[in-house]
């Protein structure tokens, strides 16, 4: 038992590890977070997609990719121009007047919307391949027979995560209520997109 739970434990450290920073998919589910627009169908698309990669890595799945080099490339390139172009709308966001903003603000809500480009920031980043299915599943492999609860541990620490920050965002929400607010967090939205884009592209 207490090999499990080390098991479990390691894997939930090295989960929460390599999702806490500063990312595409993190800075989309603050402000849906904060926007309190379909929260629960972001944070669940965020760790169900975490749990099916992470799922993959342990099972090895990452040792196929690595033999098909070029089909990381392609995702590079096309996650970075979606990146580009999200980081574009954030900034012309930032840029727009306070009316605009506010109105925005209330009508711009679209549960069809949120979830394609939640879908669009998690599978089409490279980023979360190599974090989740190859070096989490490399590293759950020297777990032999409790790779898989520490998949499951790390598969926690995805859900964790994201639902504290999804739900836990609303909380700045009293911070926000000018428009000069959300004009700072749309350009930080927008200054991570573009420059994660560039990334993308310029390594692929």
């Amino acid at each position: 038992m207490s090999h499990t739970l080390t098991a479990a434990a390691a894997g939930f450290g090295t989960g929460l590890s390599l999702i806490v920073a500063i990312g595409a998919q993190n800075a989309f589910v603050l402000r849906q977070g904060v926007r309190r627009d379909a929260v629960l169908a972001v944070v669940g698309i965020c760790a169900l997609s975490d749990a099916l990669l992470i799922a993959l890595g342990v099972g090895g799945v990452g040792a196929l990719v690595v033999a098909w080099p070029g089909a990381l490339t392609a995702v590079a390139w096309i996650g970075g121009l979606f990146l580009l172009c999200y980081g574009a709308l954030a900034a012309r966001r930032a840029f727009r007047p306070a009316g605009a903003l506010a109105a925005e603000g209330e009508s711009a809500g679209s549960l069809r919307r949120a979830v394609l480009t939640c879908l669009a920031l998690t599978w089409l980043n490279p980023h979360v391949y190599l974090d989740t299915v190859f070096l989490l599943g490399s590293v759950a492999a020297d777990r032999g027979p409790l790779r898989w609860t520490f998949g499951l541990g790390a598969a926690l620490a995805s859900l964790c995560w994201f639902a504290a920050l999804g739900f836990g965002a609303r909380l700045l929400g009293r911070f926000l209520t000018r428009p000069a607010a959300w004009r700072v967090l749309d350009g930080l939205v927008a200054a991570t997109m573009i420059v994660l884009g560039v990334t993308l592209v310029a390594g692929a």
